[in-house]
Parts: structure tokens; sequence; C-alpha cells
């Protein structure tokens, strides 16, 4: 995407706090890399376990990145995100306010903005403190958004469900007024009780979010042109800039240079090897860094994939208690490929050989897949994916439903059924959804309402640095 230059005098000088998650943190640093591209001083909080995620950054703009380390750090960056861990991060940020406010009174240049993630709401009133504005960063979709602002400031009843009377919860407000289990929500609610101290916090905190000065989405209208519309109704105010995919759509040349790996090499060298005619044959499996899926999920995936006779690439993780059954490389070699630990995932989804992702929905994935143009075949573990994947299957069309449980895995036969059905049945009908999908985050981009939204918002933001 071109970057429009802000006209300023000076550069305008940012603060960019990010949630320290790598679901969160990620797409934030592309947020940042977008920033600097528009001529703004980006300065960014890191605790010690996010301190080098910058460091590809730095050296291409030495002069306007900035960081500002934290210390202690709360749980470490790559901890588990059980939910009261979550909560747990929250409330230990909070206690780092005083360094913040002690840097920015010594600052001869300090922020005019600060941008910091929705689980970071308290710092609306830091903002206030310091005589800036805040906007909310949300690296979830706006559906997503909007399913947490309704539970977080509308708690619903809430009683523990049993098989024999399972609870939903239904939002008639929400454009489509959709409706989900209580276990597909259950890591977004807090399980506590109403009018305690860490209820009021939560509700506190997410209504700094909504009384903060706007909302910086990574999404895109194209996507979600109904739920970023139902945000600003429920805000009162048009300050929500739909800015995403914030990933660059085509990092195929990119990762060729930056992650010219053994393992890289090996994976790219295998997809070009998929015969000319057998474009989009192949089926890639990844549940992102943070999924771990257990032995019975795996047993059945990987057996099913097997079973299925297509083409695949599969990715179990780095976790060395889980992995594909004794020989398993070996019996479907020059049919599968076996990738433990990283994976170059934007480059797998762009090759002209991946037709299919079997994805956890989390929504940077999302996202990539929207932008790489192929089915997404919906397996959700947990957080706001089932959201997510509800999205991408009944509102989008760009998705069919892989499993609808974070536990319970589909059999080896099942699996195998829906790896032939998405490669040569239902399938190839949900990839020209994709394919459109693609071609509307292509406009989005260059030119269309994401450089808008880009365009607005650096006007947004000088104006805030020139003290409207």
């Amino acid at each position: 995407m071109s970057a429009a230059k802000v006209e300023t005098s000076q550069p305008l000088h940012v603060l960019l706090y990010p949630f320290p998650s790598s679901g969160h943190t990620i797409p934030a640093l592309h947020l940042t890399h977008h920033l600097l591209c528009r001529n703004f001083t980006v300065t960014v909080l890191l605790l010690p376990s996010t301190a080098t995620l910058l460091d590809s950054l730095l050296p291409l703009f030495p002069s306007s990145l900035h960081t500002l380390l934290l210390h202690p750090d709360p749980l470490p960056f790559n901890a588990p995100t059980h939910k009261q861990d979550l909560f747990a991060k929250m409330f230990a940020l909070r206690d780092l306010d005083p360094q913040i406010i002690s840097w920015f009174r010594s600052h001869p240049s300090p922020p005019a903005a600060v941008i910091s993630d929705f689980f970071l709401g308290w710092t609306n009133k830091l903002a206030s403190q310091l005589g800036i504005k805040r906007l909310v960063f949300s690296p979830s979709g706006g559906l997503a958004l909007n399913i947490m602002n309704s539970l977080w400031l509308n708690r619903p009843d809430f009683t523990k469900p049993s098989v024999e009377n399972p609870l939903f919860f239904s939002f008639p407000q929400l454009p489509n007024s959709p409706s989900y289990p209580a276990s597909h929500l259950s890591d977004l609610y807090p399980e506590v009780d109403a009018g305690d101290e860490e209820w009021n916090s939560f509700t506190e905190f997410w209504s700094d979010n909504m009384a903060s000065h706007g909302f910086v989405v990574n999404s895109f209208t194209e996507l979600e042109a109904v739920h970023l519309s139902y945000l600003k109704t429920q805000l009162g105010h048009d300050r929500v800039w739909a800015v995403g995919p914030l990933a660059p759509l085509n990092k195929h040349r990119q990762s060729r240079q930056h992650f010219e790996t053994s393992l890289f090499s090996r994976v790219m060298a295998w997809l070009d090897e998929r015969p000319t005619g057998s474009h989009h044959s192949v089926i890639y499996v990844c549940f992102g860094s943070r999924t771990i899926l257990t032995r019975q999920q795996m047993e059945a995936l990987s057996t099913g994939l097997d079973r299925s006779g297509v083409d695949f690439i599969l990715c179990v993780g780095s976790d060395p208690t889980v992995d594909v059954p004794e020989g398993y490389e070996e019996r479907v070699a020059g049919r599968g490929f076996v990738i433990r630990g990283w994976a170059p995932q934007v480059a797998i989804l762009s090759h002209r050989a991946v037709g299919s992702f079997v994805t956890h929905c989390g929504w940077n994935s999302v996202l990539e897949g929207v932008s790489a143009g192929v089915a997404m075949l919906t397996w959700p573990m947990g957080a706001e994916q089932f959201v997510n994947a509800r999205l991408l299957v009944d509102e989008l069309g760009a998705g069919m439903r892989f499993s609808e449980s974070g536990v319970k895995a589909p059999g080896a036969d099942e699996v195998a059924q829906l790896a032939r059905e998405a490669v040569r049945g239902r399938g190839v009908e949900i990839r020209k959804r994709a394919v459109e999908m693609r071609a509307a985050a292509l406009t989005a981009v260059n030119g269309g309402s994401t450089k808008m939204a880009w365009d607005d918002l650096a006007k947004s933001l000088s104006r805030l640095g020139s003290g409207f």
C-alpha cells in the first residue's frame, strides 16, 4: 500500500502500547510500521520479554522509531492465554503507569496521542492525566469487538450450562442477531460476581474504551461493513478507522528474503513441485503459534489427512508430546509435508498450489487467509475464534465448518471426507467466494476504504498534535 506523507513541520509523536501477547502484539507492530511509513514518530512500549520484537524495524526507521522498556514483566510474553492469566496481566500492567508518566513528563517532545490495545482500557484515564487523547487499537475484527462490548458492558444472565440445559447467549441488538453457545464465548466472559471489585474493574476498563477518542480496527469495510457501522452507532460518533488488513497482502518475496532457512526453502520447493494443473489442490493446516492440540485431535487429524488422498501441509506445533505417529512422514512422503514449530504461513497461503486452510480462526490468520483468497476450514479453539468462524461461514460464505469444538475432534474418517470436500466438492464454490474477498481486500488497501481510513486517521492525529 502506498504511504501518504503527513505534511507537518515536525513529525507527530505517537505512543503505541500493545498488549503483550503474540496475537495482539504482532498486528500492533504492523500498525507501527504503517505509522512510520506515514512520517510519524512512534514510541512503542515494550517489556523485557517483547524487547526484541522491533529489531527488524529499527534499522529501517532509525530516527523515528523509539522504544520505552517497562519492567518487570507481569507474565511471560508466550505464557498460556488462560483467562485468569489474561486478567492478572491486565491488572499488573496498570501498575506500570508511573514509569510512563515519568518518561512523558521528562520528554522534550512528548507524544500528542496514545494508541493502546483494547485490553488496556485504563490508559484512557492515563492519557487524560497526561493531557492527550487515547485511541483504542482492536487487533480483532468488528463483530468480535461488538460481542465483547455487549458481554462486558451489558452483562447477560449467566448460569453454569449443563448437557441437559446448554446456555446460549443471544445478541438481538447486533446485526444479524447472532447467538452462541456459552462454551463458545467462555474465554471472553469474566465469570465473577457482578458488583465485586474485579467485575467493577473489568467493566470500568471497557467503559474507558468506549469513552476514548476513537477506535483503530484491524479490519476493512468490505469485510465487516455492518459491524463497523454498528460500532459507530454505539459510540455515537464516526471516529472508527478500519485500517486492515494490517499485514502486507503479499509477503512472499519478503519472506524469501528474511526467512531463507532450510525449512522455508524445503516447503516452498515442495509446493513448487506440485503439478501445474493442480492449482489450489493443497490443504494447509495450522492452528497458530499458541494452540496445542490434544493427542486425540492430532491422531484424528493426521490419520484423516492420510486417508483423504489430498496433498497437504500439516503444522504440528512445537510441543514434542503432540506429534504425528511414528513413520507418518515416510508414509505420506510426496503427498504430505509436516512442519514443526514456526511456519512461513503468508508465503504458504500465497502459493498457487494452496487452496484451503484449516485454521483455528485467530483474527490474524483469518485476515491472512482472506488476503490469500483461500477457502477456510474452520476449527475454532477458544477466545473470539468461534465468533470469527461464524463470520467466515455464515456471513461471508468464505469458509466451511471443519469442527465446532475446541475439545472434541472430528473422527479420522470425517477429517478425510472434509478434506476431499474442500478440494473437490463444496470447497470449490467456497474458494470462488474467497477469491472475491481477496479482490475486495486488494481494492481496500489500493485506494479504497482502507487507504481512505488511513488518510483520515493521519489527518485526525495531526489535528490532535495541533491542539484541535
